[in-house]
């Protein structure tokens, strides 16, 4: 497929301005499967792609790891590298307070001599203001490849998503999973960061419309689209197509990357 047939996310370019300290929280798409939430101050990176990744990028980052003037905490869903970014990671080290993800993904932090909190699903740790809990995700493809298998036995508790609890109301972010019944048994967040590819290991398009007629008066910011040229389904998302089945479409929130979308009181 070519980048013209692709669907392509517009891009904006971030600035000291967005880290900085503000009455609300801004919820920020980052490219490809990336966030940041900005709240009231408390700076909290989720799955940064910043740099470094080994596909042809068409919509590079809004900022890079240099850019950035402190992170309390950097979360990480889980070990694929377009979300384990180990060259943004190196440079994020020095300006960030916390490294948090699953136990497994912590071991893997040691390589780059990064001390990481590693949790269980469902655990809670708080990031002042911001109370965080791991939520489940099923996404161990690498038990089905011939090569990846070979390394070790990859667990569903190996993956997460972050749900999110602010002053502002609560943010989810689903991380890459196929649709499973844990998933539609949270309290309805207030907004999702939710991965539209249709890949095997993805939710695909049958799952967006389960997961919002779920959560039908959730906020919707389309993610893990439009930023590498690539063939594969698993970055060839197109959030023009979600209006045709998703509830109350007035929601969906298709933003550039380093764009963000505001929850308030």
């Amino acid at each position: 497929m070519s980048e013209k047939q692709q669907a392509k996310a517009e891009r904006i370019q971030m600035d000291a301005s967005d880290f900085a300290p503000r009455n609300d929280t801004a919820v920020y798409w980052l490219g490809n499967g990336g966030a940041m939430i900005n709240c009231r101050g408390t700076i909290i990176l989720i799955d940064p792609l910043l740099k470094g990744f080994d596909m042809p990028v068409m919509t590079e980052a809004p900022f890079q790891p240099e850019d950035v003037p402190h992170a309390d905490a950097v979360l990480i869903t889980h070990c694929d590298n377009d979300h384990f970014s180990r060259a943004s990671l190196k440079e994020l080290k020095d300006k960030t307070d916390r490294f948090c993800t699953t136990k497994y993904v912590a071991e893997l932090f040691k390589e780059l001599d990064i001390e990481a909190e590693g949790y269980d699903i469902t655990d809670t740790f708080q990031i002042g203001p911001v109370r965080v809990t791991l939520t489940p995700a099923w996404h161990n493809w690498q038990n089905e490849s011939p090569k990846h298998s070979k390394e070790r036995y990859f667990k569903k508790e190996d993956y997460c998503g972050f749900y999110m609890d602010t002053p502002d109301g609560t943010v989810w972010m689903v991380g890459d999973s196929r649709l499973i019944e844990e998933q539609l048994q949270l309290k309805e967040p207030d907004v999702i960061l939710m991965d539209i590819s249709d890949g095997t290991w993805h939710i695909g398009l049958h799952g967006v419309k389960i997961l919002t007629d779920k959560y039908p008066n959730s906020q919707l910011i389309p993610i893990h689209w439009g930023c590498v040229r690539s063939d594969w389904k698993e970055f060839n998302g197109n959030p023009a197509v979600l209006k045709d089945f998703v509830k109350n479409p007035e929601r969906i929130h298709v933003l550039p990357v380093g764009g963000y979308l505001d929850i308030k009181k």
